[in-house]
């Protein structure tokens, strides 16, 4: 019986954790600690590097001046060497989403008790159950916020597509491909939506994923070690270093190589 209510607890222990800060019901419920700290981080990226512009020396720059440069000059080839259209918007795009995502994975290496405590103990100061308080803090693990963002890169490879090749080259490309002949339209179509849907679910699932499954191994530490799990804590953390900024990375590139197909004359 021991057992089974230590198993019990580790599982409560994981379900809190796993649990977001909700506001409302069914399909109108609100996730506001994804939205409070997606927000926040954003506001975080767009202060880094509004002070880093507005700092910027033509000597030698110092080390935040010279990190930021780096990511920029980093995008903008990245880029250059892969989105063939003509677009000013590509590039800040691209380095706004690297940067946001970026931060948003780096969440993942605060300690899992640190923040759910504090945000336990202000709900507690306020009058609510602390056991009832929730906070997840890292946005990409809530599929929600994944897919609202793989949602506005499917939106704008839509845009390109009808602005570049119009409304009928667009269709055309959904039905006249592979197969150049009448009857098999019907096939192309099912064939070319498919893919097309794809992308963006894709998308989405494979940065919540891999860092949902992250997280779930920092809670699954804390969970059975406690106060000692501190150790272990470090050690996955520092593999998970490259977890991190390679999500990151795939989903930016992702957006340029979709952007980029949608923005390509036939």
């Amino acid at each position: 019986m021991a057992a089974s209510g230590g198993e019990q607890t580790v599982s409560g222990y994981i379900q809190h954790h796993l649990t977001n800060a909700t506001v409302g019901e069914g399909f109108m419920a609100v996730h506001v600690d994804t939205l409070a700290w997606s927000v926040g981080l954003g506001i975080l990226f767009l202060y880094l590097f509004r002070k880093a512009a507005k700092s910027m020396t033509a000597g030698v720059p110092g080390k935040f001046q010279a990190a930021v440069e780096i990511i920029v000059e980093f995008v903008d080839d990245t880029v250059k060497g892969t989105y063939h259209g003509k677009s000013p918007l590509i590039a800040p795009l691209a380095l706004t989403i690297f940067v946001w995502v970026l931060l948003m994975n780096l969440m993942d290496l605060v300690p899992v008790d640190f923040l759910p405590w504090a945000a336990q103990q202000i709900g507690a100061a306020m009058g609510y159950d602390p056991h009832h308080v929730y906070m997840k803090v890292v946005p990409t693990t809530d599929v929600n916020m994944t897919f609202a963002l793989s949602l506005g890169v499917f939106i704008l490879m839509i845009f390109y597509s009808i602005k570049i090749k119009g409304v009928g080259g667009f269709l055309k490309e959904l039905y006249a491909h592979p197969f150049n002949t009448p009857w098999l339209y019907w096939f192309n179509f099912v064939l070319e939506l498919v893919s097309l849907l794809a992308k963006p679910l894709s998308l989405s699932l494979r940065l919540f994923g891999n860092l949902y499954a992250g997280e779930l191994i920092f809670i699954l530490i804390a969970g059975t070690m406690g106060l000692w799990q501190l150790p272990l804590h470090f050690i996955w953390a520092a593999f998970h270093l490259l977890v991190i900024p390679l999500q990151a990375f795939i989903f930016m590139m992702l957006t340029i190589v979709y952007l980029s197909l949608a923005s390509e004359e036939h």
